[in-house]
């Protein structure tokens, strides 16, 4: 897959195709309708599959000091992309210029102009240009005017509801991983680099792999049953394991992030790149009386957390 982030100075060999446009946070089932009509079409041109995004996420742009709540940053998107079979992705830098943009004036400067689209495919409910002032049938009726053309897919719904970023924020942050994953196709996952820690975990009996989720909207604080995969180095290959997720309130006040505990692992992780899915929610963040206590409690969790991965 390409990723393309210049979008102003866009090789000839990349420009034209169709694409699928939107923020695309999280993958989830709505978006990947939206991939695989735009999917289709391509192969019915016998032209590339592409995607066009935004870097940031106009919500970071127009509101940075906001909580958290993008569902995976951007190296994990394309991740996912990838694995659909995008061929191109188009990162289009979210700035001052694009935000002045009128729908009218995007449609003709980024769609036309700068990538050349043939065809776009965007979602029932999505809207463009300065104040939002355009919308999926504003869309289709530049484009009949502009050369191009114009699928709205229809939302996805599921028995847990409409299938939405907002909503899949919601079950994560009530601890209900597996109603998220339903929503998504695939099970919500942290990814990032594994960082130095306090090393506490070590001296407890459970050396963790640390990882920072600042910038991600932060699921339920509590312990998990978790899947890993280590992406890169010695040790790459998937895994089982708990994680927990919070301020680890037993040792003063912290920034939150996330400690995963690998089962039957040894090994150094330190800089490898992990993806930590979240497949149960286990319990609440605590903070006990001792440590004592703390490692009881711990080896209940790893055990429940064994039970439940071994049918998943």
């Amino acid at each position: 897959m390409r990723i393309i982030r210049d979008t102003h100075f866009i090789d000839p060999d990349n420009r034209g195709g169709v694409a699928a446009i939107g923020n695309f946070d999280g993958v989830h089932l709505g978006h990947q309708a939206v991939i695989d009509i735009a999917r289709a079409e391509a192969t019915r041109r016998g032209v590339p599959l592409g995607i066009m995004t935004f870097e940031p996420h106009p919500r970071n742009f127009f509101a940075p000091a906001t909580p958290a709540f993008r569902l995976m940053n951007a190296e994990a998107k394309a991740n996912r992309l990838d694995k659909l079979g995008v061929e191109r992705l188009f990162e289009v830098p979210f700035n001052k210029a694009l935000a002045e943009l009128d729908a009218r004036a995007f449609a003709q400067t980024v769609i036309c102009d700068q990538l050349g689209l043939d065809h776009v495919v965007v979602g029932q409910d999505f809207c463009f240009g300065k104040g939002r002032s355009g919308n999926a049938e504003t869309l289709k009726a530049f484009g009949a005017e502009m050369g191009f053309g114009v699928t709205i897919a229809q939302m996805v719904a599921l028995d847990a509801g409409e299938v939405s970023s907002t909503n899949i924020r919601a079950a994560l942050a009530d601890g209900r991983p597996r109603v998220a994953a339903e929503m998504l196709g695939h099970w919500h996952r942290i990814v990032g680099e594994v960082i130095r820690g306090d090393q506490r975990g070590r001296d407890l009996g459970y050396p963790t792999a640390n990882m920072s989720i600042d910038g991600r909207h932060p699921p339920k604080f509590g312990v998990y049953a978790v899947k890993a995969d280590v992406l890169n180095g010695p040790h790459a290959g998937s895994y089982t394991g708990a994680a927990s997720i919070g301020v680890r309130p037993m040792f003063g006040e912290n920034v939150p992030n996330c400690e995963t505990f690998i089962f039957d692992f040894k090994g150094d992780l330190y800089g490898a790149e992990i993806s930590v899915a979240l497949v149960d929610f286990l319990r609440p963040e605590l903070k006990f009386d001792s440590l004592e206590a703390l490692i009881t409690q711990m080896d209940a969790d790893c055990a429940k957390a064994r039970e439940i991965l071994a049918d998943v």
